[in-house]
């Protein structure tokens, strides 16, 4: 794939916007219904957070540095510990896969009873998706990306996920199966990505810096350090 073939998230999310707009413009001239426009224009969920966030800072009720270390907190080391032990653990790996709730308390992680993992293989790539609204296993991965809530994504990871992966970077071999995974509120998803070559002599730390919250939603695949 040349250079110009990959969009990068930015594009992906200026794609996203624009895609807002126009169904919020096709509302008002007919070509679209006003409840599939009010869904573009609730997704944007970031510019009332943003909102917020500014006017509870003024009031002096939170510090948003705090917050941003909670949230770097989830995003960066209990996601990738998970992930990191499964891969240098396989009889853990067995319990998360088995029951993700239950392994994830061994670390120290609340008890939970949403929590579902799935393992990516050289045959299978799985993808998280939630076309509802934005289900997201936030306790262990933090919030979710823009993109992640956005109604094009919602829609297209499961009518073309190859195309929306091939958008992120990620082309698979025709003989890898895609599954898609719909998040709910009863049931929330995290990718176990492949471990990558040349990681056998890292330490259980160095291990964890490779991995990435997209690659936990399955949108990228982990590159080999070497």
């Amino acid at each position: 794939m040349s250079p110009q073939d990959k969009v990068s998230r930015r594009e992906f999310l200026t794609k996203t916007s624009l895609a807002a707009s126009t169904a919020v413009a096709g509302a008002a001239t007919g070509q679209v219904g006003a409840q599939e426009a009010e869904e573009y224009v609730q997704s944007d969920y970031s510019v009332r957070a943003k909102a917020l966030v500014a006017v509870l800072t003024k009031k002096n009720l939170i510090n948003p540095a705090e917050i941003d270390e909670v949230i770097e907190f989830y995003e960066t080391k209990v996601g990738p510990h998970i992930v990191a032990r499964s891969w240098v653990d396989p009889e853990f790996r067995e319990r998360l896969l088995s029951d993700a709730n239950a392994a994830a308390t061994e670390l120290g992680i609340e008890r939970r009873r949403d929590l579902a993992a799935v393992a990516n293989t050289p045959q299978v790539h799985n993808l998280v998706v939630c076309t509802l609204c934005s289900c997201y296993p936030w306790a262990i991965l933090g919030l979710p990306p823009t993109w992640y809530k956005d109604a094009p994504y919602r829609a297209r990871a499961v009518i073309d996920p190859r195309g929306v992966l091939k958008e992120f970077g990620t082309e698979l071999d025709e003989g890898v199966e895609v599954r898609v995974w719909d998040s709910t509120a009863e049931v929330r998803y995290v990718v176990i990505p492949e471990r990558p070559q040349g990681t056998d002599g890292m330490t259980d730390g160095q291990l964890q810096d490779l991995v990435t919250r997209d690659s936990m939603i399955g949108v990228e695949k982990l590159k080999s350090p070497v």
